[in-house]
């Protein structure tokens, strides 16, 4: 019978756990044997006895040697993944762009690694897309992190007293945190305007209650998957002008744009931040990808001319209860594809699990991760 170990996670600020008790039972019914680590779920909220009423056993860390899948959420340092066996296989988020280091220390291993990063956007992976999953909560955690933070009513409010403009908020790429951001944002009582350079985007965002910010474009920038191609030079000017007029009148300010495998695009400018009004925010929920601000700084709030720019690449993480419960029915979506008879097997011509393999066997698989080794791609 194969065992799924779950590691306490040691990324700095990291509160959330790949398995949680709901996601248990329903691998113990492809007869898995499930060991948490002591005090895994402790920034989660989960006790170890809620494990182990859910029929989990709790093990040291040195109970991950008899492990044939680790699953886990955040990247492992160089020296989790030198820890890890031939014969494992590690299902993680894992950002290979950014820890080539510890792609290559997994490759030496022969440790076969699923990112969960690299899940392919097709509907029979849609259970297991855990990118949508954290995004969902990262764009809703956004809106209320920046109506919390802002010194301005969202809403409108009409008042003996006078009455208050609602607040103006612009998000940055429509994707899953996007559209949430806008949603909430919405049901809050802000006005919303968005920009994203995929022309499909503006019926969703109008769908919702957002304004769409036309940017002129002879190219359908869709790339593949539904997440936005990289655009050239020419478009990124005029979308700078058009964004800075609508930035003048915005009270908080959403990024939300990433290109999975590679460093997020730069969307604010300094002299755009400055274009600003006194008193704005901005939450740059790609911050851990280089940010979509020019400003951005991962280690905390930056202030520019009475702007504050906050990094929101946390924010999944803030709601780890939440964010571990969804995360967990991904991994345990995955592990379906992976186990048969109580055994661990990859099938290489399944395309969800061929799309995510990063390393296999000694090498890195993945034909973009294994060119920035070699430094043949930036």
């Amino acid at each position: 019978m194969a065992t799924l170990f779950v590691p306490r996670e040691t990324a700095p600020g990291e509160r959330r756990v790949a398995v949680t008790p709901g996601a248990i039972k329903k691998l113990a019914r492809w007869d898995l044997t499930v060991v948490v680590e002591a005090g895994a779920g402790d920034g989660a909220g989960i006790s170890d006895e809620a494990y182990t009423d859910a029929g989990a056993r709790i093990g040291d860390p040195g109970a991950i040697g008899d492990a044939s899948v680790v699953a886990r959420v955040a990247p492992p340092s160089v020296e989790e993944a030198s820890a890890l066996s031939a014969d494992m296989v590690l299902l993680t988020f894992i950002a290979p762009h950014r820890n080539l280091e510890v792609v290559a220390a997994l490759a030496e291993g022969g440790v076969t690694t699923l990112a969960m990063e690299l899940v392919p956007r097709i509907s029979r992976a849609q259970s297991i897309d855990a990118l949508s999953s954290q995004a969902n909560i990262s764009g809703y955690r956004a809106v209320i992190t920046a109506a919390y933070e802002l010194d301005k009513y969202f809403p409108l409010f009409m008042t003996a007293a006078g009455t208050i403009r609602p607040a103006t908020v612009v998000v940055l790429g429509a994707g899953v945190a996007g559209l949430q951001a806008v949603a909430t944002a919405r049901r809050l009582g802000a006005l919303v305007k968005v920009s994203d350079i995929r022309p499909a985007a503006k019926e969703e965002v109008e769908s919702l209650g957002g304004t769409f910010i036309d940017v002129p474009s002879d190219e359908d920038l869709t790339g593949e998957g539904g997440y936005a191609k990289e655009a050239g030079e020419d478009f990124l000017t005029r979308q700078r002008r058009i964004l800075t007029e609508n930035l003048a009148g915005a009270h908080a300010v959403i990024t939300t744009a990433q290109i999975p495998g590679r460093p997020a695009p730069m969307l604010l400018t300094t002299p755009m931040i400055e274009a600003m009004p006194a008193g704005s925010i901005v939450i740059d929920l790609a911050a851990a990808d280089g940010g979509n601000c020019e400003l951005t700084d991962v280690e905390g709030p930056v202030e520019h001319g009475g702007v504050r720019i906050l990094p929101g690449h946390h924010l999944a993480s803030s709601m780890a209860a939440e964010a571990s419960a969804m995360y967990a029915n991904n991994i345990t979506s995955f592990v379906e594809l992976l186990v048969t008879d109580g055994q661990i097997g990859l099938d290489r011509d399944d395309e969800v699990v061929a799309g995510a393999l990063l390393t296999h066997e000694g090498r890195v698989v993945h034909e973009r991760t294994a060119a920035l080794l070699e430094g043949g791609a930036t």
